[in-house]
């Protein structure tokens, strides 16, 4: 449990970006509760309420415009483990949700 008290779950977020895309040295954003989090591709692990579902957007901005932008809802009931795949193009939306399997 946090100071606070409130009980905490770790999810596990990964960023994939295309092998071929026709966009450069652009980093994903992670948006969590209306608030921007700069984010690496790769694999990462962010830390919510467990007890609220929580709302966590991803998307890729080029100094003109966003792009890539996918929104989920994470009840406190889903798996803790997220894969957000960022488009080869930049006016295409992205997808986020649980990881296939395989």
């Amino acid at each position: 449990m946090s100071a606070d008290g409130c009980r905490t779950r770790r999810v596990e977020i990964t960023l994939h970006r295309p092998w071929f895309a026709l966009w450069a040295g652009i980093r994903p954003t992670l948006v969590v509760g209306g608030r921007g989090q700069p984010a690496q591709w790769g694999r990462g692990t962010w830390q919510f309420p467990s007890d609220q579902t929580v709302v966590i957007g991803v998307y890729l901005f080029n100094r003109m415009w966003r792009f890539g932008q996918a929104e989920v809802a994470l009840a406190p009931a889903d798996p803790p483990e997220l894969v957000y795949r960022a488009p080869a193009l930049p006016f295409v939306a992205g997808r986020i949700g649980p990881p296939r399997s395989r």
